[in-house]
């Protein structure tokens, strides 16, 4: 099981499922990160958090956190 976390910067990836539930499920989900959608790894700041990703036309910045729930292959 691969998570956004574990994508390298420059590669692309597609979510296959949200982990979790509750609040940070939701806000990830109003984000425009939903099953189907390609996400490219812009880049990741030195220690890993956050992390820049284009999606649906727009950066986004996630947490390592965030991105930990995020399931893509």
């Amino acid at each position: 099981m691969m998570t956004l976390k574990d994508v390298s910067v420059g590669q692309k990836a597609k979510v296959v499922r949200l982990e979790g539930e509750g609040p940070l499920r939701r806000r990830i989900m109003d984000m425009g990160v939903t099953k189907g959608v390609e996400i490219y790894v812009r880049r990741v700041a030195p220690f890993g958090d956050p992390m820049e990703v284009t999606l649906r036309g727009y950066q986004l910045s996630l947490r390592k956190s965030e991105a930990e729930k995020i399931i893509v292959e």
